[in-house]
Order: structure tokens, then C-alpha cells, then sequence
């Protein structure tokens, strides 16, 4: 096995092995909530425990360990929160009346599974309970009013929102570049600085400190989103777990459809280099987070 491969191997367990602990929390607190039954409940379980990344959720985690030595139980629990915000986008996101998808994870969408009505609720659901978890499991109320703050401004009308709103807007128009940053910064980028801010918190992070990991983060969070508009235009649906070319076919501004395939993938590559290099006053302690920043160019689903 070269070098590179079992590199690469090895930051694949490390990933799986934060997405299995995010998903036994998640699983708890939803098991705590016993106020919540019927449909909701088995809607929530279902969209909850699909086969996510949790990338975000790892970002968060692993940025508090770079600042503090361990993820600590604070930043697990602002984990969960992030990733049922993000859950809550991706069920309301391909409703109907915004992206209209059958597949999400390799699974039917919300809608499909349920319905229409319970998908709604079901999103409502998962947004208002990132808050109460934060609210009540956070165990020092200053750190839990910072995470509340910078989960509701990157979620927000300020952030995803505009983000997801300045993309229907955008659909069956040319764009430009400027145009396309501003959506994918709002409607992506914002939850990736979200979450390394948040891990900052956790973590008791300086100003510079914090500054430099949510700067890491918003440049790694926009070359997601260039790598994902690749991905459906080079993607199967079945490495994907969600439909491949939709993007085209609805008429969405994307990267490849302003800038061309070969530009996108320049300008992902760049803003890698550009995170990565942001991670030098961390020194070898931050190489997991410098092989996140490559391996998000390099994934196939």
C-alpha cells in the first residue's frame, strides 16, 4: 500500500470513528425526548440516522481538540447540534417546493418516506431542538449563549437562508462568479466557519486562534460546495445517495456551469492550498485538519 493510500485510510477511520460518536449522541438525545411520539418521532429517527459524513460535526470536534488536547463533552453536544441543523436544511431543501428530490443519503427523502406535511414539521423539529440541546447540555451557560449565537447567524436569514433564497433566484439565469460566491458562501461556507467556530468555543480558544480556524473553515466550506456542483455534473447517484445531474436539469447556478469543470476544480485546489496554509501557526497539530482540507477535493460521494 503506497504511502499516500494509507494515509488517506487512516483519515477515512478517523472521520467514521467521529461520525459514530455523533451519531450514538444523537441517538441519546432523541431517546430523551420522550415528549416527542407518533409519525414525528419515527420521522425524526429516520432522517437523523441516515448514512451522513458529519463533516461538520468532525470539523467541530477535531477544532477543539487542535485548542484544547480533546473534544471535549461541550463540543460533542454543539456536534449533535449542528448536525440536526443541517439535517433540518437538507429535509426542507428537497421538498417539493425547493429542490423537489426523491433520494437524500441513499435513502427516500422525508417527503417520500412520510409526507409533505411531516417533512415541514419534521425540519421545524430538528432546528428547534439544536437549540434546546445547546440550551440545556452545554454545562457553562457563557460558552452556550456563544454557540447558540454563532449556530443562529450561520443558520439564519444572514446566512444558509440567504444562501438557499439567492439560489432560487438564481435558477435558468447565467450568474456570475461574484453572484455564485455570495450563494454558496451564505448557503455552505457559513455552516463550515459555523462549526469551527464553534469548536473554538469549546475548545477556549484565543482571538487569534478563533479568527484563523473560522477563516479555515469558510475557505474549506467553499470548496466544498464547488467539489459537490462537480460531483453532479461527474457523480453517480448511487456514490452520491442522492440524485446525480439535478443541478443541470433545474436550472441551478452552479461553479461548473459559470467557470467551466476545469476552473472549478482550479479554484477548489486553491482554496484547499489557501486553508491549509492558514493552519501554519498550529504547526503539526492541525494535520488532521490539513488532510480534510485535500480530502474534500478528492471525494467521490
Amino acid at each position: 500500500m503506497s504511502v499516500d493510500k494509507a494515509v488517506n485510510n487512516d483519515f477515512n477511520t478517523r472521520l467514521r470513528q467521529k461520525a459514530d460518536l455523533v451519531n450514538n449522541n444523537l441517538r441519546r438525545l432523541l431517546v430523551e425526548q420522550v415528549d416527542i411520539e407518533g409519525d414525528l418521532k419515527k420521522a425524526l429517527e429516520y432522517t437523523l440516522q441516515g448514512q451522513g459524513k458529519r463533516i461538520r460535526a468532525a470539523l467541530l470536534l477535531w477544532c477543539c481538540g487542535l485548542i484544547s488536547g480533546r473534544a471535549n463533552h461541550n463540543a460533542e453536544i454543539a456536534a449533535a447540534a449542528i448536525e440536526m441543523v443541517h439535517t433540518y436544511s437538507l429535509v426542507h431543501d428537497d421538498l417539493p417546493a425547493m429542490d423537489d428530490d426523491d433520494l437524500r443519503r441513499g435513502l427516500p427523502t422525508c417527503h417520500k418516506a412520510f409526507d409533505e406535511a411531516t417533512a415541514i414539521l419534521t425540519g421545524d423539529a430538528l432546528l428547534t431542538l439544536a437549540f434546546e440541546v445547546l440550551a440545556k447540555e452545554v454545562d457553562e451557560p457563557a460558552v452556550a449563549v456563544r454557540l447558540i449565537g454563532q449556530l443562529a447567524q450561520a443558520a439564519g436569514p444572514a446566512g444558509m437562508i440567504a444562501g438557499q433564497m439567492a439560489d432560487l433566484k438564481a435558477e435558468n439565469s447565467k450568474g456570475s462568479e461574484e453572484f455564485l460566491e455570495y450563494i454558496h458562501t451564505n448557503k455552505t461556507a457559513k455552516m463550515f466557519r459555523c462549526a469551527a467556530a464553534m469548536g473554538a468555543i469549546c475548545g477556549g480558544a484565543g482571538k487569534d486562534e478563533f479568527d484563523c480556524l473560522c477563516e479555515y473553515g469558510l475557505k474549506i466550506g467553499l470548496g466544498f460546495q464547488i467539489a459537490d456542483d462537480i460531483l453532479d455534473v461527474c457523480g453517480l447517484s448511487e456514490h452520491l445517495g442522492k440524485t446525480a445531474g439535478k443541478d443541470a436539469k433545474a436550472g441551478k447556478a452552479t461553479y461548473p456551469a459559470v467557470l467551466g469543470l476545469e476552473k472549478s476544480k482550479q479554484l477548489a485546489k486553491k482554496l484547499a492550498d489557501e486553508a491549509a496554509a492558514l493552519l501554519a501557526p498550529f504547526g503539526p497539530k492541525a494535520d488532521t485538519l490539513r488532510q480534510l482540507a485535500m480530502t474534500l477535493l478528492q471525494r467521490t460521494r
